[in-house]
Order: structure tokens, then sequence, then C-alpha cells
């Protein structure tokens, strides 16, 4: 079921598990972070399909700052706010061997077919969509379960730049504290994977994870 850790799994069903991406949300304050280096080394050694998806960081920021300013409308701010996921994504691809970009879900695929990291710009899937809203409700936070349902994903870990101290979360408390976005509980209730939240210092947990993604997974639930 969603948001709860995995049973035990025999062999047949571990191996369907290591074929499904894991949908990996970086968190924009995380890329900006002392600790980008450590999440994006064990990303880089982990034997299993990972497709990245990168928060908008200062950029997003500064589409908010400059809404404010200008005026502009949310529909014009939501395509800005992808495009400067898409920046990102060029910005973490361009930190590792083997990390790659791709703006489709067919590009996405090859790139793991080729054994490399997915790293999703979503401009081109996603502006104009009339499933998707466009309003600042919806962020990477979202995206990222939005992808992953269509990519079939095993799971999905949000990484943020918080200290976690507790092995489960509700997703309407995180939305209500700013955590992740006003979307999210929606999405999160449309997923067919389990969801988990990563902070500060939880690198270690999630390496030993991803080199054997059959054991239960790390992090704290959200359901």
């Amino acid at each position: 079921m969603r948001g709860q850790a995995l049973p035990a799994m025999t062999d047949e069903h571990a191996l369907a598990l290591e074929q499904r991406p894991v949908v990996v949300k970086l968190g924009g304050s995380v890329v900006r972070s002392a600790e980008l280096p450590a999440w994006l080394d064990a990303i880089a050694a982990s034997r299993h399909p990972i497709v990245i998806v990168p928060g908008g960081g200062a950029l997003a920021d500064e589409v908010r700052a400059a809404q404010a300013r200008l005026g502009f409308g949310d529909g014009a701010a939501h395509r800005m706010a992808l495009l400067a996921m898409d920046q990102l994504a060029w910005a973490v691809a361009g930190l590792r061997p083997g990390f790659e970009v791709g703006d489709t879900e067919e590009a996405l695929r090859a790139s793991l077919a080729h054994g490399r990291v997915a790293v999703w710009a979503p401009y081109s899937l996603v502006a104009g969509r009339s499933d998707v809203p466009q309003s600042w409700t919806v962020t990477s936070d979202s995206l990222a379960l939005w992808l992953g349902r269509r990519l079939g994903a095993a799971c999905c870990y949000v990484i943020k730049s918080i200290a976690r101290r507790h092995g489960k979360f509700g997703a309407g408390q995180l939305a209500r504290d700013g955590v992740v976005d006003q979307a999210f509980p929606a999405m999160l209730r449309d997923a067919s994977f389990p969801v988990f939240l990563l902070g500060r210092g939880d690198q270690p947990a999630f390496a030993a994870w991803l080199s054997d993604i059959s054991r239960p997974p790390c992090g704290a639930t959200i359901d």
C-alpha cells in the first residue's frame, strides 16, 4: 500500500522492483547545500535505475520575486518555474559522469536503458498540460509524484534540507508546514507507489538502501 514499509519480497518481486525506476526529488535547497555531493555520490554508486527530479532552487525563487514585482500571472510563473527546473537539471547532470538530462518519458527511459542516471527537465512534458495546475500549488514535489506514476516508479524519495526526526509524516501536515507543496497530498493519494522523506545526514542510509533495494526502505514514510 502507498506510504507503508515494503514487505519481505520473493526473488521474483525483488527483480520486478529492481527493474522499475526510483524517483529521487532533490529539493532546491539541497542543490544549494554542502550536502549535495554526498547525495549525488550515493545516487551515482547505485546499480538501480534512478530518475532525479531537481527543484527550481534559487532560480524559482527569482521567478516568485519577479512575479511579485512585475505582476504577471500564475500561468507565466508556472512556465518560468518549469524552466528553472530545466536549468537545475542541466546543472545537476553536469556534476557527475553518467548523469543525463531527459525532457520526455522516452528520453528518460532511454537513459535508464543505457545504465545512466536520468535527470528530468520537465518543461517539454508539463508546460500547458490541462491535468497539471498552472499555479504555485504545484512545484517539483508534486511533479515528482506525477512523473513517478507515468514511469511506473518503484518508489519516490523526497530529499529536503531538514532535520528529519520522525519515522512517519502525514502529507497534509507537511503541506501545511510548507515542507511540500499544496498539491502534494492529492498527488500522493493518486500514487501507486510508496513515498519517503529524507533529510540532512540521511545519505549513508540512502546509499545502503540503494545497494539492495529489496531491503526495507529508509527514511520517513509519508502517508
